[in-house]
């Protein structure tokens, strides 16, 4: 089964990120507009538990209307804006929809979505949304409801106006503002080359073209010494239960986070880059739309986490629709054990072990991956290939002539 993500002129919504400047008086009301909210968010896990005992409905109309009352009983809640709060209520529905969605489809354990929970204080960073009509852009300065007015460091300019912003805090204490805007898509020169991919572990990703392979980068096992001997000082210092952190604890915790961040902007760059040359080379592309959560549970755990095969991934996605390319998701099932020359399937399983394939019928030996790969072009039709999955210039057909 292949899925086609076709080229359009209109290239969808994309986020534009970019770091704020947020004064001592900008925070304080930040902090207590995400206290408001997350009083709403926790009121509608009660009130949604409740109906589930009850057998009621809680969808957003009604908690829209609860908020309404909410508003006009608590001077406190309504003396905050009711945007991201609304928005609040609209981001719980969409996390039990889909929560319900998977229950009802009956999906593993390990694939579903958990229903929304209650957010503590201690542990949820402040995250706030707002519609267009909750904020504007004046004089390069973000106003928010509420007269919050925030500084934005501006690394690039937005394509187009942006309809609504996300302001979050992450786990540094740096406050960030995400806006959502549509862009149009940005065609490069076409080549008239295609490329299969296939992913794996001891390479990321491994190509038709010996010269796009991606290889492991390894940042995290790189960090790793760092970020033991952080976690360590963090487990020496722990304060116990009820007694307030000290200062060392904080700074340890503090560090660790520092090369967690870096690690995620090293994996990140690294799929950017790869994918930047992969839609630059290449018209069409077919990828194995590969799945590694099971992975998680296996030997392989670490290593796989640390090659971040799901974003390189959507990396690549997010890239080939930006710039008019067609990706072709090529569902991953008997991939290792097809030939790409002649079709045909061995009977058994290879074992990890076995990294070289040796068609049974044809004879052809390729490393394990490349085959893969071009297993890839085969299925998305790319390459062209018969009815019983059999290359019409094949051994075989050439024998049935």
């Amino acid at each position: 089964m292949t899925t086609s993500i076709g080229s359009g002129e209109d290239a969808g919504s994309v986020r534009y990120t970019y770091r704020l400047r947020v004064s001592s008086t900008a925070l304080a009301a930040l902090l207590r507009e995400w206290d408001r909210c997350r009083w709403v968010w926790n009121e509608c896990v009660a009130q949604s538990k409740a109906a589930s005992k009850a057998r009621e409905k809680c969808g957003p109309a009604g908690l829209d209307k609860r908020l309404t009352g909410w508003r006009a009983e608590l001077s406190w809640l309504g003396a905050g804006a009711s945007v991201p709060q609304q928005q609040t209520i609209r981001d719980f529905a969409k996390s039990r929809a889909k929560a319900l969605k998977d229950i009802k489809e009956r999906l593993p354990l390990r694939q579903r979505a958990g229903m929304p929970r209650f957010k503590k204080k201690s542990e949820a960073d402040p995250t706030l949304n707002y519609s267009v009509r909750g904020f504007r852009l004046k004089n390069g300065r973000l106003h928010v409801a509420g007269g919050i007015v925030l500084t934005v460091v501006w690394s690039r300019d937005l394509p187009t106006a942006p309809s609504s912003v996300r302001i979050h805090r992450d786990s540094l204490g740096h406050w960030y503002a995400s806006f959502v805007v549509r862009i149009q898509a940005q065609p490069l020169p076409e080549t008239g080359a295609v490329i299969g991919i296939d992913w794996g572990v001891k390479e990321t990703a491994t190509t038709t073209s010996n010269d796009h392979d991606l290889a492991h980068p390894e940042h995290g096992r790189k960090s790793a010494r760092r970020l033991a001997c952080y976690q360590r000082q963090m487990a020496r210092r722990k304060p116990t239960r009820g007694q307030a952190a000290s200062k060392g604890y904080r700074k340890a915790k503090r560090q660790a986070a520092k090369v967690h961040k870096k690690v995620a902007r090293q994996r990140q760059d690294t799929a950017r880059k790869w994918a930047k040359k992969i839609v630059r080379d290449f018209d069409r592309i077919a990828v194995e739309d590969f799945r590694p959560k099971f992975l998680a549970k296996s030997t392989m755990a670490r290593k796989s986490a640390d090659a971040s095969i799901s974003a390189t991934k959507t990396c690549l996605i997010e890239m080939g629709h930006k710039h008019g390319r067609a990706v072709h998701l090529v569902h991953p099932a008997h991939t290792t054990m097809d030939c790409a020359h002649c079709g045909v399937r061995t009977k058994h399983a290879l074992p990890l072990s076995e990294r070289t394939y040796t068609c049974t019928a044809c004879g052809a030996v390729s490393p394990r991956d490349k085959n893969s790969a071009h297993v890839m072009l085969v299925r998305a039709g790319l390459n062209p290939a018969g009815a019983d999955r059999r290359r019409p210039d094949g051994p075989q057909a050439r024998q049935a002539a």
